[in-house]
């Protein structure tokens, strides 16, 4: 009975993963296959976002929080520029976009699937100016747009996590139950959780949107390297951080000096982003 439970469970991983759709992911060009549906995504995301909001206090600071939804306003539109620029249109629908600085002294901002971004009072210091502040949102908005945490629950079905919910879907959970324990067993609890824990290559590939859709916003990318070298100073790569799951300080700012280029190319300083609203 164990065998042959083994087995079964050994072809349904082999039917999942040659399900799911292929994606390939914006300026990076990596290739994908997800394995949980954006419906899915979106659904368990805006419940934890929506929670997220009831057990927070929104900043008091006014010319902060115009700031934060200034910032990350024009970061949208450059990015669904250039989703319509590259034939994805298709994809703008997926994001409702909202922007909101909160009351924590922690150095953190985060991005859920479906463009909720939430920043924390604790990271403007550090930020300094809205050039900053757009490379920590690019990159935060990059891993929402490069689908980490889709990929990241995909992922999961190939491993040992996996099979312990297809057991449970087997047994008649559902699928949707199934997706809700996994994400969960992947990613944690709490709108943070979908925003922490990604690999060093995700963790990268972020970084290099996020300075092109910062570019592409009208902010100068330049300022990247000397952010993140304050960052490292501020928290010393600390758990509480964006900077922990990042790759080490010196590799990371090599990487970046290396990406400067591509994303200068994108870089026209300009107070807002022209995005066409009929295409």
């Amino acid at each position: 009975m164990k065998k042959t439970r083994l087995i079964f469970f050994a072809l349904l991983l082999s039917l999942l993963s040659g399900c799911g759709t292929s994606s390939t992911v914006p300026i990076t060009g990596r290739k994908q296959r997800l394995l949980v549906s954006n419906e899915q995504i979106l659904s368990l995301s805006a419940q934890q976002y929506q929670q997220y909001l009831k057990e927070s206090k929104l900043s008091t600071n006014a010319a902060n929080a115009a700031m934060v939804k200034r910032v990350g306003q024009r970061l949208a539109d450059a990015v669904v520029l250039y989703l319509r620029q590259h034939g994805r249109s298709n994809e703008v629908s997926q994001y409702k976009w909202e922007f909101n600085l909160v009351q924590n002294k922690q150095v953190n901002a985060f991005c859920m699937p479906g463009g909720k971004i939430i920043v924390y009072e604790g990271i403007l210091p550090v930020t300094k100016d809205e050039a900053s502040l757009a490379i920590v949102l690019g990159h935060e908005i990059a891993h929402a747009v490069a689908k980490h945490s889709a990929e990241r629950i995909s992922n999961a079905y190939k491993q040992q996590i996996g099979l312990n919910v297809i057991g449970s879907v087997a047994q008649g959970v559902g699928v949707n139950s199934g997706i809700v324990q996994l994400s969960t067993a992947v990613l944690g609890v709490g709108a943070q959780a979908w925003s922490s824990g990604f690999s060093r290559k995700q963790e990268s590939e972020a970084d290099r949107m996020g300075l092109v859709f910062a570019a592409m916003a009208g902010y100068n990318p330049e300022v990247a390297v000397a952010f993140w070298q304050r960052m490292s100073q501020a928290t010393g790569g600390g758990s509480n951080s964006i900077f922990s799951d990042h790759p080490t300080d010196a590799t990371r700012i090599k990487q970046i000096r290396g990406w400067l280029p591509e994303a200068r190319r994108y870089y026209k300083p300009s107070s807002a982003v022209s995005v066409p609203k009929n295409k």
